[in-house]
């Protein structure tokens, strides 16, 4: 799927959910207003012009590891196969359990419908607040084997919020290699200045040309033309949420950012 983006240029709105069941700050009305909210927002990205959606869970604390609990895969799947009813088959819906939940959220992708999901450390480790992350490769490629879910592409972050690390072009050429290797379908970078951002999106793309390279995150309505010009893929949060994390899509926002990025 994001070999599509390769020459084109595509953008993704990140919906944020309420929390989610058996994890703390869960409460009664939660799931209804993820669904709503999650329909609106996936409706807003659709009008604006955006190419897709990545429904995500905002618990607010999240489990180290890879696994988590069967409510939170089932309510997520539940959610993303109601926004797969509200859009068109072209509008392309991602699904993401926070914060290195992979197997279960290539589960809630096959079974809700989604075609990609985004990992924060499929490959290598990372510090968190919540914990190391370990990779387990092995683990994510055989379960998605085992479950028919090879169509669901994988999203691999090697340098951005939630996988940390110094740059250099040596360290992130290696972990794209090594993120190719194993079968992600897309790496992801991120860094707040635009230069270094520039850059690393640059050292990737020297190295693997027919590479997808997402930016995680720092794009806006007004600098989208120049951090976007080497990468093929945005994923968008605050910004289509008038700067208010967490809130509802603006589908103005959108088009006037899906505008600008259609001038590169």
């Amino acid at each position: 799927m994001f070999k599509e983006a390769i020459g084109k240029k595509m953008v993704f709105g990140l919906i944020h959910l309420k929390p989610l069941p058996s994890t703390p700050f869960f409460k009664e009305g939660d799931i209804e207003a993820s669904i709503e909210k999650a329909v609106h927002d996936a409706q807003a990205l659709e009008a604006g012009g955006a190419d897709g959606c990545l429904v995500q869970s905002v618990d607010r604390v999240y489990p180290a590891t890879d696994d988590t609990d069967y409510a939170r895969v089932a309510t997520i799947a539940v959610i993303t196969n109601e926004v797969k009813r509200v859009v068109s088959s072209d509008f392309k819906v991602g699904v993401q359990l926070m914060w290195n939940c992979i197997t279960p959220s290539i589960a809630a992708a096959k079974a809700g419908g989604a075609v990609f999901t985004r990992c924060s450390a499929l490959i290598g480790k990372t510090d968190s607040p919540f914990g190391t992350i370990e990779a387990n490769p092995n683990k994510v490629m055989s379960y998605r084997k085992n479950i028919g879910a090879e169509s669901v592409d994988l999203i691999a972050e090697i340098a951005g919020y939630h996988f940390l690390g110094d740059y250099s072009k040596d360290k992130i050429v290696m972990l794209a290699h090594q993120a190719l290797t194993i079968g992600a379908d897309a790496v992801e970078v991120y860094h707040k200045d635009e230069q270094t951002n520039n850059r690393m999106v640059a050292d990737i793309k020297e190295a693997f040309p027919g590479l997808p390279v997402v930016l995680g995150g720092g794009t806006n309505i007004e600098n989208v033309t120049s951090r976007m010009k080497l990468a093929d893929v945005a994923l968008v949060g605050k910004c289509f949420e008038n700067d208010n994390w967490g809130g509802n899509i603006d589908v103005e926002a959108v088009k006037r950012y899906v505008e600008n990025l259609r001038k590169i």
